[in-house]
């Protein structure tokens, strides 16, 4: 199965954003044929404040249900109903009363929602040069394990943060996931030494695909300070080599995922099976 990871510049303005999504998806398609595309964590407002935050946030539709979303929401739906492919949308602020959350959407070939994850580790840290982040005062976590079906690939999603809590991707893997999504928005000073390593580990651990879109370069907080993402958005083996791996600047890569190759990993190196502990 071919995948697209798209790698994005996003700022505060969603519809400045939906445009730039839209030319490098059109992009991918052209350059790629891939059958999913995904785009990397909050894409649609990166930065701003909270008021923001909130104004670009969407209410979102009861899952499953053919009512229509905000702008964000129908692009994405859109986009995957035009061109016949599922569309992995990264992640997009939810409202939720006086919180938000940060949330992956789905959609199949003809623009149905199939899958609706909200991310559970929220991003309350201090990076080594100092600056500080704070995600729960905005987002709520969420609890729910999700994967969906893609023929027959089942994939898990996680977002960002989640990366560094290995028991949910057992989890996933335990669901039954070949494929495991991560979009991201990975800062600069976290992401150029642990991006690649933890992905490359998550791989390892359960013997999944990762396919990892991400931002990259400059955006704003609510008090003007500039804030960088570290991009490198990547398709990882389940044997954790690196097959697709974009660099500086806004774009894609596309690679293809092999079942056949997650098959012999699994079959030689049973790790499932021989685990005692978990």
């Amino acid at each position: 199965m071919r995948i697209s990871v798209i790698q994005m510049s996003p700022g505060a303005e969603k519809a400045a954003n939906i445009a730039q999504a839209r030319d490098l998806i059109q992009g991918a398609l052209a350059d790629g044929r891939p059958r999913m595309i995904s785009l990397p964590e909050m894409w649609s407002c990166l930065g701003g404040d909270r008021e923001t935050k909130f104004r670009e946030a969407e209410d979102l539709p009861p899952p499953g249900s053919n009512e229509p979303g905000g702008e964000a929401y129908e692009f994405l739906r859109e986009v995957a109903r035009a061109n016949g492919i599922h569309v992995h949308g990264g992640s997009i602020a939810e409202r939720a009363g006086d919180r938000l959350y940060n949330t992956t959407l789905v959609f199949d070939t003809d623009g149905s929602e199939i899958a609706r994850y909200r991310k559970i580790h929220l991003f309350d840290i201090t990076t080594p040069d100092g600056q500080g982040y704070r995600e729960s005062a905005v987002f709520r976590g969420g609890s729910d394990i999700v994967t969906f079906k893609l023929q027959d690939v089942t994939v898990g999603l996680a977002i960002c943060y989640d990366l560094r809590f290995p028991e949910l991707f057992l989890k996933l893997r335990r669901a039954g996931a070949d494929i495991i999504m991560l979009p991201a928005a990975f800062t600069l000073q976290t992401g150029k030494d642990h991006w690649e390593v933890l992905l490359r580990a998550r791989a390892i651990e359960t013997q999944c695909w990762i396919a990892a879109a991400a931002c990259w370069g400059r955006h704003f907080d609510g008090s003007g300070e500039p804030r960088f993402t570290y991009g490198h958005s990547l398709l990882c083996d389940p044997w954790g080599q690196v097959v697709a791996l974009a660099s500086d600047g806004v774009g894609w890569v596309t690679g293809r995922a092999e079942r056949t190759i997650t098959d012999k990993v699994r079959r030689d190196m049973p790790v499932l099976d021989h685990r005692k502990l978990a």
